[in-house]
């Protein structure tokens, strides 16, 4: 009798995939001149904008010790919080419009991400060359070379970041009296901490992670799909147009042969940031950086075949069904967030620099005043908003014979002051009945347009 085999365990299989690097390949085109255009745009607004001055002050601050916002001639403080709400029913409001409209176009162009991830691959291509180059460099082993390369590369990055980081606070402590402090070593604890951290986080998420923060971490890449319809625009693959895909020499007439336009070449796989293969259809992953676009594009022109084989195109045209970019939910988001631009802009255009907050006393309703006159007590607080100070009158209005009485006939109000007194308002006895509305109004000496008026009710028997 044979002795039993002892039995083999079982080979541990992981759960999760090993992440590959990928070595985006370049590319020209027109998508292309366009990413390039938003790159400079974006962070050209980024590292300029602190060091433009504006009335003797940085053009965009956010002072959060003083609780001022400077955005150039516009001051705001922690009344005007309500803007911010705005703006950002605005941005969410807009990212469901361009998502409906053409899925990520925020993702491909404009995000941070994106952004600054580009830079970063740029900054690779000029210390370790083209995608061969660099794929050859990290399987080589190390040598004076490719310390060389390594080095330079995450030098430049390391600047870079830093450089982010440090506009970043700039945004928030005056740049200038940043960079006084930073070149001194005189940063305080909270500056230096964000400085820090801002630059290990674009040196990490730009030259490390890149398109694992859109794959993995980014939420938009996975409730994306909620915004988009069949009338979407994507880029997408044309299966019926490029299969069956196969290389073939260039006289080859593909309609003859039986075979589709695409001669598999991987050119649209290569350039994809995210290392997906979009003629597998739609996926989570795509950014729509339309790279891919412009590396088929280039392959056809070549092949002497129409272009588009990769294109911005809906699920509906895809299928050869009529589709229809302009319809109901484009309309209703295009028209409620014009309305909301248009409000905020008018908003913001009819701001003044001065609010006046009315209460009543609480104490004594109404007095009965020796003449017969009744008098009602208000608690005023006057707001300058302005980054100057004024002088302001107070008046009231709404009933005949009101008059307004205060312990002084002008009122200084610091820039950024709040300004608390009480104000008695009296009628004649004649005038006075039951709960009437009256109008206080404050104004500037010097400046009438500087005025705000708040109602209130004036209380008698």
């Amino acid at each position: 009798m044979n002795a039993p085999t002892p039995q083999q365990s079982p080979t541990p299989t992981s759960l999760y995939e090993a992440h590959k690097k990928i070595y985006p390949r370049e590319v020209e085109g027109r998508f292309d001149r366009l990413r390039r255009l938003a790159v400079w745009v974006l962070l050209g607004l980024f590292y300029l904008l602190p060091w433009i001055p504006w009335d003797d002050r940085q053009s965009v601050l956010f002072d959060l010790p003083a609780r001022k916002f400077y955005v150039f001639g516009l001051v705001f403080w922690p009344q005007d919080f309500f803007y911010l709400t705005w703006l950002l029913i605005i941005a969410g409001l807009s990212l469901f419009f361009f998502t409906a409209l053409a899925g990520r176009l925020w993702c491909g162009y404009a995000c941070p991400q994106t952004v600054w991830t580009d830079v970063f691959i740029r900054v690779e291509r000029f210390f370790e060359g083209d995608r061969n180059r660099r794929i050859k460099l990290d399987r080589g082993p190390w040598n004076r070379d490719k310390l060389l390369r390594k080095g330079g590369k995450h030098l430049a990055w390391i600047v870079l970041a830093v450089w982010t980081g440090f506009t970043f606070v700039g945004f928030f402590t005056p740049i200038q009296e940043l960079a006084g402090k930073l070149l001194t070593l005189s940063t305080g604890p909270w500056e230096s901490f964000w400085i820090v951290f801002y630059s290990l986080a674009t040196w990490g998420n730009a030259g490390f992670m890149r398109e694992q923060v859109c794959k993995y971490m980014c939420p938009y890449a996975r409730f994306q799909s909620a915004m988009f319809d069949r009338d979407t625009l994507i880029i997408a693959y044309d299966t019926g147009r490029g299969e069956p895909r196969g290389p073939r020499a260039r006289s080859v007439d593909p309609r003859k042969a039986g075979i589709g336009d695409c001669v598999d070449c991987k050119a649209c796989v290569q350039v994809c940031p995210t290392g997906i293969d979009i003629r597998e259809g739609l996926q989570y992953e795509c950014i729509a950086c339309a790279a891919c676009i412009d590396a088929c594009d280039d392959v056809m022109d070549r092949l002497d075949y129409p272009r588009g084989l990769i294109r911005y195109t809906s699920q509906k045209a895809l299928e050869g069904k009529e589709s229809h970019v302009v319809r109901p939910r484009m309309l209703v988001y295009g028209a409620l967030l014009g309305l909301l631009m248009v409000g905020f802009v008018v908003s913001i255009s009819m701001r003044t620099p001065v609010s006046l907050d009315v209460m009543r006393d609480r104490n004594t309703l109404y007095r009965t005043l020796a003449d017969g006159s009744i008098e009602n007590v208000y608690l005023l607080r006057i707001l300058n908003k302005d980054t100057r100070p004024h002088i302001y009158l107070l008046s009231v209005s709404g009933l005949d014979g009101i008059a307004i009485e205060t312990d002084q006939a002008e009122h200084a109000v610091g820039p950024g002051e709040v300004y608390s007194l009480a104000a008695r308002v009296r009628i004649p006895a004649d005038v006075a009945r039951g709960s009437q509305e009256i109008q206080l109004q404050v104004e500037a000496v010097d400046n009438p347009s500087l005025t705000a008026r708040r109602d209130a009710r004036f209380l008698a028997p």
